[in-house]
């Protein structure tokens, strides 16, 4: 898995195939590839379902230890900023995948984006329920910080030397700010 990580960050979604794969593996052929995923949309697939697992795992750490909607808010921003940071290889991969893979696998649709901001519109609603945050639309809020954050591999992209403890903070912050109820 971590050989076609690698290969999806280092050369892209159209120049990853079983042989560059194979290589930087250390591999003397393809067969050990092609034994385990019967194509390259399925081995796309596990990359994505990997990174996701250990996305969720992470998250789930940070965030439900936290005994407010504010403090899981932050924890998940700033969650999502130290995966970027300290996973940035899978982060380019999945990014790869999901910007040029012609398949259904590796995909993201539309029962992806519910899933991935029913979390933060659930940290929120709950937030507004306690008086820990001001009204506004949950959904709104929770896709406009989401895309925020779906932005840092493009942001690595472009600044690769980015603090990304910086942007952490810069980004709790901004959102503390607009999600805070009124003094």
């Amino acid at each position: 898995m971590a050989a076609t990580i690698e290969t999806l960050g280092r050369l892209g979604y159209g120049h990853t195939s079983f042989a560059k794969i194979a290589e930087r593996a250390g591999l003397s052929s393809t067969r050990l590839i092609s034994y385990h995923f019967a194509g390259k949309d399925e081995l796309m697939a596990a990359v994505v379902g990997h990174v996701h697992e250990k996305l969720g795992r992470f998250m789930h750490e940070r965030v439900s230890a936290q005994p407010d909607a504010r403090s899981r808010l932050r924890a998940y921003i700033g969650g999502l900023v130290a995966f970027n940071a300290a996973h940035r290889d899978e982060m380019e991969a999945l990014m790869t995948i999901f910007l040029s893979h012609p398949g259904e696998a590796g995909s993201y649709g539309p029962e992806e984006e519910i899933r991935t901001l029913s979390h933060l519109e659930l940290i929120l609603r709950e937030g507004q329920e306690r008086g820990e945050f001001r009204a506004f639309d949950p959904f709104v809020m929770a896709a406009t910080i989401q895309r925020s954050l779906d932005g840092l591999p493009f942001l690595l992209r472009s600044r690769p030397g980015l603090d990304l403890e910086l942007t952490a903070r810069e980004l709790e912050t901004m959102f503390d700010l607009a999600t805070r109820a009124e003094p």
